[in-house]
């Protein structure tokens, strides 16, 4: 679940609803989408959340993705962690485990909605339930640090580590055990690492000369401040600055590991955070009102201070090429759609000429106009979108940019099956396919093992990162409804060809026109295949870009989609006013398209040119 769809949908609605039964609906619901074949990889894939390699963290002879981990206060029943895997975190925190199952309420907001206020009593689905859970997640991808619960006795808390070390790699105990307790401890985990938890408030000289000593324990929580409301703990959001101030006072004395749990609301919150040495961190309030995209949005930032400048890779320049003929190719054919329209080995394989159609029936040839040059305007903005991919990401060895171009241009390119079905194939499409060919190849070679990442200068959930949310949910949705457009209309023009709006314009029925001439529906159908398939890549390439390619500050994205998007529904719409062709029905899901494409340049442009 994205921040683009979490606040401006989902959020929204799931508030109206108790805090418990909200928290479930989501977290169960990305549980399910987890648990399909190839789940898991989709939310990585679509959401492109897996953190660069540079992150890599070794604590605890554990090799952690990033240093960003989520609280168990957040998912304590367990019944999404299979997704948090996949939306960012290096790590997840599981409990406060108990004995018996905890039933003592949920979180929910305060009054001024600035803070969470937890039960006395964090749930638990108890000791047998958590095993169970557990077990269904084997193998899982990320490390687990399992918590427990204050029990009092040093032979529970021993008895509940020896039942859960073979489900955990790390431990956390939130109880002052002495050297020796601790000892036994470590016995009932198999030696495994051991960390103790304490309040913010609560770091003292004896935990100063303790993380000094490092006597059988291998690492510090540092849990952010509660405050007993009455009704239970509130948990202010914005802790960073407090909980830094403990970090740096640990470090002054020890190098032993510290994990810091709460106090993130935004990702300067994180970077203040690590920047005062912290190993590791835990996001548990700030979480739930700031979005799912904050692990993404911290490990972008923590890039962002470790990369002075993008690197530069060769080969770009082929994918270049590759959208500056598709480019080229669009402009010839939107020449010759307001021109000729007809080739001459059209007239040749239709044995009519262009007079001679528009004597039979003028409307056939603007209907074959409106086609072909919507297919040109489409193919020019499709050069433009690979023009601006190559040269601003491809070119940086950005991982998302060469999956959106490889993606698109494999489609695009068996779109050219559907031409030779139709009976009929277009010499010229077939010569643009075999120019542009060599180009993709070679730029596929030159890119494929780019596995860059991008960074971020985002720190603070400020207005125009809110306001572009919405910015990108219309971007998102006009990806997807053009690549659905294409589908749709590949899909009519290999069955009926024609809908019911087109008869209409025409005046004649498809018995009709195939009776004039038995090939001019080869013709037609062949145009609307080369429309469909053109409109299935150029959508794939504004899903992906809207997806992927949504950073503050990153002037190019929003150039690209406004220069992108301008030759297709410039050639769209307008076509229809020149032919006469103006069924509202027809020119609805144009005009549709084009509201989302404002809406989301609109919204989006404050983001795109923010300045720090």
């Amino acid at each position: 679940m994205p921040d683009w769809t979490y606040h401006t949908m989902f959020e929204p609605a799931l508030s109206r609803l108790p805090a418990k039964a909200g928290r479930e609906f989501i977290h169960k619901g990305m549980h399910r989408i987890a648990s399909i074949p190839c789940g898991s990889k989709l939310i990585e894939y679509l959401g492109h959340t897996a953190p660069a390699k540079q992150l890599e963290t070794e604590i605890f002879g554990l090799k952690i993705a990033n240093p960003v981990g989520l609280s168990g206060k957040i998912d304590p029943l367990l019944s999404g962690t299979k997704a948090f895997s996949h939306l960012g975190m290096g790590f997840i925190e599981v409990g406060p485990v108990s004995w018996e199952p905890v039933e003592a309420g949920s979180p929910s907001f305060s009054d001024s909605k600035d803070h969470l206020v937890f039960p006395y009593h964090l749930e638990s689905p108890g000791l047998k339930r958590t095993i169970d859970k557990l077990e269904k997640l084997k193998p899982f991808s990320k490390p687990i640090f399992i918590r427990i619960e204050k029990s009092g006795s040093l032979e529970q808390t021993c008895s509940l580590l020896n039942k859960l070390s073979a489900y955990g790699e790390a431990f956390i105990i939130e109880e002052p055990f002495s050297e020796e307790q601790r000892k036994s401890l470590k016995e009932a985990i198999n030696g495994k690492p051991i960390l103790c938890a304490y309040s913010v408030r609560r770091i003292d000289a004896a935990i100063l000369e303790l993380a000094v000593t490092e006597s059988y324990i291998d690492g510090i929580v540092i849990d952010e401040l509660g405050i007993d409301t009455g009704e239970g703990i509130e948990y202010p959001i914005e802790q960073a600055g407090l909980l830094a101030e403990q970090v740096s006072a640990i470090r002054q004395h020890s190098k032993v590991p510290v994990i810091v749990s709460g106090g993130i609301v935004e990702p300067k919150d994180a970077l203040a955070l690590y920047g005062a040495g912290v190993d590791l961190m835990m996001l548990s309030s700030g979480y739930v009102r700031t979005g799912p995209g904050l692990p993404k949005r911290i490990n972008e930032g923590l890039l962002d201070q470790r990369t002075a400048s993008p690197p530069v890779y060769d080969g770009w320049i082929w994918h270049w090429l590759f959208g500056l003929f598709m480019f080229l190719g669009g402009a010839a054919a939107m020449l010759v759609s307001m021109t000729l329209v007809l080739m001459p080995y059209d007239e040749a394989f239709l044995n009519l000429s262009r007079e001679e159609l528009m004597a039979i029936n003028p409307n056939i040839y603007r209907f074959m106009q409106h086609d072909r040059m919507t297919v040109a305007g489409t193919m020019v903005s499709g050069g433009i979108l690979y023009m601006q991919l190559a040269r601003h990401g491809v070119r940086h060895g950005l991982q998302w940019a060469k999956r959106a171009i490889h993606f698109a241009g494999v489609l695009g390119f068996l779109g050219i099956l559907l031409f030779i079905g139709f009976g009929y194939f277009d010499w010229l499409h077939g010569i643009l396919w075999l120019i542009l060919l060599p180009f993709f190849w070679k730029g596929y070679q030159a890119s494929k093992n780019h596995s860059g990442h991008s960074s971020s200068r985002n720190r603070t959930n400020h207005q125009a990162w809110k306001q572009s949310l919405w910015g990108q949910l219309a971007f998102v949705s006009l990806g997807f409804a053009l690549a659905a457009a294409g589908l749709v209309i590949s899909t009519i023009g290999v069955n009926g060809v024609f809908v019911q709006t087109d008869i209409a314009y025409i005046c004649m029925s498809p018995e009709q026109i195939a009776s004039i001439n038995e090939r001019l529906i080869p013709v037609i159908a062949h145009d609307r295949a080369g429309l469909g398939s053109a409109l299935i890549s150029v959508g794939l390439l504004v899903l992906m870009l809207a997806l992927w390619g949504f950073q503050e500050g990153q002037r190019w994205v929003w150039y690209t989609f406004l220069f992108g998007g301008l030759p297709a529904f410039g050639a769209a719409i307008i076509i229809h006013y020149v032919i006469g062709y103006t069924s509202f029905i027809h020119i609805f899901p144009a005009y549709v398209a084009l509201l989302l494409f404002a809406s989301g340049l609109i919204m989006s442009r404050k983001f795109f040119f923010y300045r720090l």
